[in-house]
């Protein structure tokens, strides 16, 4: 995300800011509504060429009709998403926890009928993707048939004990409990990982992912990590802090941006 309310900027002015302190972004403003394709010209705009937006499709097209009849809908959708040209990382197709392994059917349908010219990437939430190992190889042999990535959402260190703030209970009733995965398949793996509020112990759950995304660098891909804790008031320094961890460890990874100063010591 590029806005948040105890962030200090203009709204019109967040995605500028944000931009100087992290490369990528998860749009997930699109799950709600295809924007007006001036908007998203805005968006380019306000941010470099080697700036990654991660769109999220919307849930008309993949939480209401589920896949089904909805051609119009994407093509509005993709043509929405053309002034973002090469910073157009990859279409995120979030399905809702109710498409299970019946539906894989639907998705395959789907996947091949997309325009070739676009990164996918989907992330699933019913619990049989990660439990039943014939479920879980039937979807990945649909995605890597598409050259889709599997987005694993990685909610393991919240749920490792109960929530202590309001931020954190309310995200406990709404965020998927699933097992963690770590497998990539394609070169531009993509990690959703939610922290708690407590800087510490969010560092302390990634650790993980540091030793997974500095393999994956060594390997030659491209990984995209989006962090995340229940108020998300900090993700932008912690998500600087995980790059800082892993560059440590693959000294060629070049730096994120330098934020330029505003106001008080930190924007965030």
């Amino acid at each position: 995300m590029w806005t948040h309310k105890s962030w200090p900027q203009a709204p019109q002015e967040r995605l500028r800011a944000y931009a100087g302190w992290c490369d990528a972004v998860e749009g997930n403003t699109t799950f709600y509504a295809t924007p007006a394709r001036d908007t998203v010209a805005t968006w380019a705009a306000q941010t470099g060429p080697e700036f990654r937006f991660v769109m999220k499709l919307p849930r008309l097209i993949t939480h209401e009709r589920r896949l089904a009849d909805v051609d119009e809908a994407l093509r509005a959708f993709l043509y929405a998403m053309e002034p973002l040209g090469p910073r157009l990382h990859a279409l995120w197709i979030q399905l809702p926890g109710s498409f299970g392994p019946a539906d894989v059917p639907v998705l395959d349908r789907f996947l091949s009928r997309l325009p070739a010219a676009y990164p996918y990437a989907v992330e699933v939430r019913h619990p049989a993707f990660f439990a039943d190992s014939r479920a879980t190889e039937r979807l990945e042999g649909v995605l890597a048939a598409a050259d889709a990535e599997w987005i694993p959402f990685d909610t393991t260190a919240f749920f490792a004990s109960p929530p202590t703030s309001d931020a954190e209970r309310d995200a406990w009733t709404k965020k998927p409990r699933l097992p963690l995965r770590t497998r990539a398949l394609t070169d531009r793996p993509i990690v959703r990982y939610l922290g708690r509020d407590d800087g510490a112990r969010t560092v302390e759950g990634w650790r993980r992912w540091v030793d997974v995304v500095a393999g994956w660098l060594g390997e030659g891909r491209s990984p995209t990590v989006f962090i995340h804790t229940p108020d998300n008031a900090d993700a932008p320094a912690l998500a600087r802090r995980f790059h800082a961890e892993v560059r440590a460890r693959v000294p060629g990874l070049g730096p994120l941006p330098e934020p330029e100063p505003v106001g008080p010591a930190t924007l965030f």
